[in-house]
């Protein structure tokens, strides 16, 4: 094995499948990154796949998934005990019902990163997805043999977690809260939807439509004022487009593996905005 294939091992990556994921765009991401900044921060994290690349000294990451978020301090603060409970799980279609219908308030924390960890492993596509009353409602995925136990996953990532703050509260409390001047900030939200089968907004209990899009792009453009450099994905559209103009916009290819429509599954145009060279 040669020394980059083993950094390359040793490195963690998301420990969840997350809709929107950044996997595929990961390569574009990293070249727009910029070359100097102090503190990486992400306000809207879901699976973390650009957080995982990055090097740095001091993180702060958000999202207002609470199960999501007690899962990544779960992670950081007790892995060995996470990987023990994640090996009572099995792969059945009764047994992944009965877990879905378990109200998560009544599980322990450790319990509700378990059950988040192996929903999201078996479920159909990895869709974290609930409704209006906060329940989990994707349906069994059907998979002969899904990793629910990544043993080697779970430690590396909590190590790498050890310098990340981490927050579950509204992005923009969150934002004005903590950024400063220099600090690198990748706002990841849920896209605006492009067709009636490309609306996956529903990662909480709480819809991001327009006037959530339009409240982000205020926010940008007071983190621009205050010198932080900001680099924003979402959907290639005229609405997000014009939310941004003043700023750069680049064009790239995307490919997406979680869609109602299985045709709407492929290449696709997303955009980049970021306000640095």
């Amino acid at each position: 094995m040669t020394t980059k294939e083993q950094a390359n091992k040793l490195k963690p990556k998301p420990f969840v499948k997350w809709a929107g994921g950044k996997k595929q765009t990961l390569s574009r991401l990293l070249e727009f990154k910029p070359a100097h900044f102090n503190r990486y921060i992400e306000p809207f994290v879901g699976g973390g796949a650009l957080l995982f690349e990055l090097n740095f000294m001091e993180g702060l990451i958000n999202d207002s998934n609470e199960e999501l978020i007690n899962c990544y301090e779960i992670i950081r603060d007790n892995p060995e005990d996470l990987i023990k409970d994640l090996y009572k799980h099995v792969n059945t279609a009764e047994y992944f019902y009965e877990i879905r219908k378990q109200n998560s308030s009544e599980l322990t924390k450790l319990e509700r990163a378990s059950r988040l960890i192996y929903l999201n492993r078996t479920c159909y596509n990895g869709l974290w997805r609930v409704n209006q009353k906060n329940q989990f409602n994707t349906p069994f995925g059907r998979y002969t043999n899904p990793k629910i136990v990544n043993a080697e996953l779970i430690p590396q990532v909590s190590t790498f977690l050890k310098n990340v703050k981490i927050y579950c509260m509204d992005f923009e409390k969150f934002l004005l809260e903590n950024a400063k001047e220099e600090d690198f900030i990748y706002l990841d939200p849920p896209y605006h939807p492009i067709s009636k089968y490309s609306d996956f907004k529903r990662y909480t209990k709480d819809f991001f439509g327009l006037e959530e899009q339009k409240r982000l792009a205020f926010i940008f453009k007071k983190l621009h004022e205050k010198g932080c450099k900001l680099l924003l994905s979402n959907s290639y559209s005229d609405f997000i487009l014009e939310l941004y103009k003043d700023f750069n916009i680049v064009i790239i290819d995307a490919r997406r593996n979680i869609n109602k429509n299985p045709d709407g599954r492929g290449l696709i145009k997303e955009i980049l905005i970021k306000n640095y060279e």
